[in-house]
């Protein structure tokens, strides 16, 4: 007897219900889902859509939801009617008695008829009567976590740091899907050839407009390709690329990455420089290392070394004054890339920013010693915090005295316009690229 296929509805409920149960990545729940549901063509981007959509507005939905929900209601009950009324307010394309019907059909077969009557008493008066307004909400800062579905503590922190504005264009930003992003592999192939070779192929694809080696596809799965299997290319935002021209690199240089996994930022250092010199990969996870080795060898480079350790005990494993370049992309909140894991908004706290900046304190602190005397410390992250940016770029020269900020000379032109102070922070909004961090440090020259 043949598994009955799942509805890709139901699918979309049982991960974002992992998700909020378990803390689970939903991108790793839904990659896993289009596998093992065997999920193709529109399904999958119906899934997406569902899924990430649903999380992603997940605390707007629930002020919408309030003046209809009386009393508790299970768990499950409250992910289906967020489901259904994501598709309801924010989807065109589905007609309303189409999200009904499958609403209802899910919540019987969940549950019991009171359950799915209830359902569909909630939705049918939420589609006479419309959503509550937003405009009802005085305070600027919580209209916008409500609006924007981000937490209040974040957007209270953010108007702080950064002032309303920019953080309503941010929180707006991080609402929008982002394009996907491809960087060429300059050691097998160029970017003419392989966007034509990707263009015959199906994919929808574009030159990005900041970076000589980096794309965009507007349609299709990148990783699907035979152009990504055969290591023509790999998948990599536009500002995680920056770190590579931050770090100004030449041929023949010895370069340590700190933090490496999954590799993208080391294969660019090794493209970067050629193939020659020595790039040493470093990770606290051994099952993270093998991705740095199995892209190391998709991209068929020859000059990485992947090695599973922790990085706050590199200067025991490696001699002083090692390193031309060292690149630590340190562990961090993650807030830069809440477009691309809607999740993590609503896992962190704002006492765990506090405890990351001791873990890269430490990993700087460490690697250090390592740096020659003409060469250069590259601190990035994916993040837009500035306690866990320029708080720690200001404690490490605090504690470095021999240590001063260096240029970021070698970034585009494209970028310069963003670099302030001798720091770079990208934001969401900028170029449509993660929210990222750029620093470097170099030794005070003796005099």
């Amino acid at each position: 007897m043949t598994k009955r296929k799942k509805n890709v509805r139901e699918v979309a409920l049982e991960i974002i219900e992992a998700v909020e149960k378990n803390q689970s990545y939903s991108n790793l729940l839904i990659h896993h889902a289009i596998e093992k549901d065997r999920l193709s063509g529109p399904d999958v981007g119906l899934l997406t859509e569902l899924t990430y959509g649903t999380i992603q507005r997940k605390m707007t939905l629930d002020y919408y939801l309030a003046p209809f929900i009386k009393g508790k209601v299970e768990p499950w009950v409250r992910q289906l009617l967020r489901l259904s009324l994501y598709q309801l307010v924010y989807l065109d394309k589905i007609p309303d008695r189409a999200v009904l019907f499958e609403s209802v059909e899910l919540a019987k077969k969940r549950g019991h008829k009171g359950i799915s009557s209830m359902v569909n008493g909630i939705l049918r008066s939420i589609q006479r009567s419309g959503v509550p307004s937003l405009e009802k909400i005085e305070d600027p800062v919580e209209r916008i976590a409500i609006e924007t579905s981000h937490p209040l503590w974040l957007v209270k922190r953010w108007s702080e740091q950064f002032g309303l504005d920019k953080t309503r264009e941010m929180c707006e930003m991080n609402l929008i899907a982002p394009t996907q992003t491809g960087r060429v592999n300059m050691m097998k192939t160029n970017r003419e050839d392989l966007l034509k070779e990707l263009r015959e192929n199906g994919q929808e694809v574009e030159e990005s407009p900041i970076l000589p080696e980096a794309f965009h596809t507007l349609k299709g799965n990148l990783a699907k390709t035979e152009a990504f299997k055969n290591g023509h290319f790999t998948i990599q935002d536009e500002s995680s690329m920056l770190v590579a021209y931050a770090l100004q690199l030449e041929n023949h240089l010895q370069v340590l990455d700190a933090c490496s996994a999954p590799g993208g930022k080391t294969t660019h250092i090794s493209e970067k420089m050629n193939g020659t010199g020595q790039v040493y990969a470093l990770d606290l996870h051994p099952h993270k290392i093998k991705l740095v080795q199995e892209n190391t060898v998709r991209l068929g480079l020859r000059n990485i070394q992947a090695k599973a350790l922790d990085s706050r005990k590199a200067n025991e494993h490696f001699k002083k004054e090692t390193f031309h370049r060292i690149l630590v992309d340190a562990p961090c909140s993650g807030l830069g890339v809440l477009r691309r894991k809607p999740d993590i908004k609503y896992t962190k706290k704002e006492e765990d920013l506090e405890n990351l900046q001791t873990v890269q304190l430490s990993i700087l602190k460490s690697v250090a010693p390592l740096l020659k005397e003409e060469g250069l410390l590259v601190y990035s992250t994916c993040t837009v915090d500035r306690e866990e940016n320029i708080g720690t770029v200001d404690r490490f020269l605090d504690e470095h005295p021999d240590f001063e900020l260096a240029e970021l000379s070698g970034l585009p032109e494209t970028i310069q316009p963003f670099v302030e102070n001798q720091m770079l922070q990208v934001f969401p909004q900028d170029f449509g690229g993660d929210g990222f961090f750029i620093a470097s440090f170099k030794k005070k020259t003796v005099s």
